[in-house]
């Protein structure tokens, strides 16, 4: 190739670097930062080979034509080839837009040890490094940028770490160490230790490494964290004064006002929390999420005028929908006006708040005596949402079982395994249901079902036991099958209270009484409480049973399996 046409094809390469930066489908550029020297230094392309120069020519007409892997595959083999750090950085660049974690990394350890000067380019591979979990090596071109008075992601490197071994995030802080020993007001590098402390699980050495420092006031981040870490320590109070100084020094800066105003919310004050998320939606009237929360604490303050006003602002705006529906919903019921209720209701899409949406209308239609047109409604839902019909047939068998239509709920419950055989929702719940109606044989078939399928359903197994435990005498049937729940969900207090009531049908009162306690102080409720004031009162213990269940009582008032273990035991229903 003779010097003309060499010049030549260098001034076509630029070109193709130039057309790469954009793209005619509209997809996200890649940063036009590579291979564009200055005029003066064209005879660098020039002393290029003919091989490589052809390469990264066909990368940037490969790139033209989205062809993106052809043209990250020529970068980086010309980056190892020819060392050039422009060339480096060109294929750096390409593999982070397109994610290729390994050849972003390979390129990028390629530019920084070619232009050892250029802060991007320790960055660029200390981040890659982090990435890679090569943490040491990370933080040493990260000290590199730090030297070169450059922004550090030092948080990054912490964040990065959280999933990491214990002696790998050792490492990490004994490395901060020794960067703060050198550099001991730098703010960037205190907020980095301090984020992998609060991964760490250690946040009060966290906060107090960031209070000791005044130089962690002088950035937005550090002053952030604080307020976390406090909020997590159960001191979201002092908070509140901190973000106020760090609000007086940037007023301007969003994330600061939006944790106070969320700050404010945490600790009820609810019109200050108001006040300040008025002043946000003032400042940035196109965040639609900065109104949806203006909208809930109007509700939570009980301003319904003012909670409609932004409801419905949120609608016009095609924003939120379907929460701003239900959430209309809400304020309608509140408001006592059902139909509008039930027509804002009905207008909200598959999502977050579908099913919710659904139980309320349903719960509204029944209170008003409407039943059959409940279940017209979810007959219709579930014909327009097959996605959703299994939790439909669920809300319309709740609503007949609460109110005491217990064969009409165990109707819906068979139809919906007749449409879904076998699934493990609605065989639990027509369980349940057959327990009331007095088919204990049904209910064991319908659980059985479930733990030959899934050996380790603990909700199953502990409900066959505890069933077993209290409507038969198959007691040692009922211990294997609790016990077993009990090792798959050692915490759980409903499988403590059937471990409980299986051993006092057994007669080991010592054990009962012990498992029957965990429960209780686990989960205060009246069923647990009937059962622990029965052994404590077969115990020899009525003073404390009597104290045990007149504070059941107190919470739930009408509980028939109080009242009746109660009266059973006493003689009367009154304590």
């Amino acid at each position: 190739m003779n010097r003309t046409l060499a010049l030549l094809t260098a001034s076509l390469l630029l070109a193709g670097c130039q057309s790469l930066a954009t793209n005619p489908d509209g997809t996200p550029p890649v940063e036009d930062t590579a291979i564009s020297p200055p005029p003066a230094q064209a005879k660098q392309y020039a002393s290029f080979s003919e091989e490589t120069l052809f390469a990264l020519l066909s990368a940037e007409l490969a790139g033209q034509r989205d062809r993106f892997d052809i043209a990250l595959g020529n970068y980086v083999q010309q980056a190892n080839a020819t060392q050039d750090p422009g060339v480096a950085e060109r294929a750096f660049r390409i593999a982070e837009y397109l994610g290729a974690e390994q050849a972003a990394l390979d390129s990028s350890l390629i530019w920084s040890e070619n232009a050892p000067d250029n802060i991007d380019a320790q960055r660029a591979v200390a981040i890659q490094l982090a990435r890679a979990g090569r943490y040491d090596e990370a933080m040493g071109h990260m000290e590199k940028v730090l030297q070169g008075q450059g922004d550090t992601h030092f948080d990054f490197l912490a964040l990065s770490a959280a999933e990491t071994d214990p002696d790998t995030r050792a490492g990490l802080l004994q490395s901060f160490d020794r960067l703060l020993q050198k550099y001991p007001d730098n703010g960037q590098l205190l907020f980095g230790k301090a984020l992998l402390l609060h991964q760490d699980g250690r946040p009060e050495e966290a906060l107090t490494l960031l209070e000791n420092h005044p130089a962690s006031e002088e950035l937005i981040p550090p002053l952030l964290l604080r307020a976390r870490l406090l909020q997590g320590l159960n001191r979201g109070d002092e908070a509140v004064p901190l973000l106020e100084k760090g609000i007086e020094r940037f007023p301007e800066d969003k994330r600061l006002r939006l944790t106070y105003a969320r700050q404010l919310v945490e600790l009820q004050r609810l019109d200050d929390a108001r006040s300040e998320f008025s002043g946000l939606v003032q400042q940035f009237p196109d965040d639609d999420d900065l109104r949806y929360s203006l909208a809930l604490i109007c509700l939570e303050a009980q301003d319904w005028d003012e909670a409609a006003v932004h409801l419905e602002e949120l609608v016009a705006r095609n924003a939120h929908v379907d929460a701003a529906h239900f959430n209309l919903g809400r304020l309608y019921e509140q408001r006592e006006n059902t139909e509008s209720a039930l027509i804002e209701y009905a207008l909200v899409g598959p999502g977050d708040d579908y099913l919710a949406a659904q139980v309320r209308q349903t719960e509204i239609l029944f209170d008003s005596e409407r039943a059959e047109e409940a279940s017209r409604r979810l007959a219709r839902a579930r014909d327009s949402q097959p996605d959703y019909a299994i939790q439909l047939y669920l809300i319309e068998s709740e609503a007949l079982a609460n109110r005491q239509r217990v064969d009409e709920a165990w109707q819906v419950v068979d139809q919906a395994l007749q449409q879904f055989p076998g699934d493990t929702n609605l065989l639990y719940t027509r369980a349940m249901l057959a327990e009331k109606r007095g088919d204990l044989a049904g209910l064991e078939r319908d659980l059985r079902t479930i733990i030959e399928r899934e050996p380790d359903n603990a909700t199953a197994l502990n409900a066959l036991g505890y069933t077993l435990a209290d409507r038969t005498t198959r007691y040692e049937e009922a211990k294997v099958l609790i016990e077993k729940a009990h090792q798959l969900n050692p915490e759980d207090p409903a499988t403590l209270d059937s471990l409980g009531w299986v051993h006092y049908r057994l007669g080991n009162l010592d054990e009962a009484e012990r498992y029957l306690r965990a429960a209780l102080a686990k989960f205060p409720d009246h069923e647990v409480a009937a059962h622990l004031g029965e052994v404590l009162w077969v115990r020899g213990k009525q003073q404390e049973a009597r104290k045990v269940w007149t504070e059941a009582l107190t919470d739930q008032p009408d509980s028939p399996i109080l009242r009746a273990t109660i009266k059973r035991l006493t003689g009367s229903e009154k304590l």
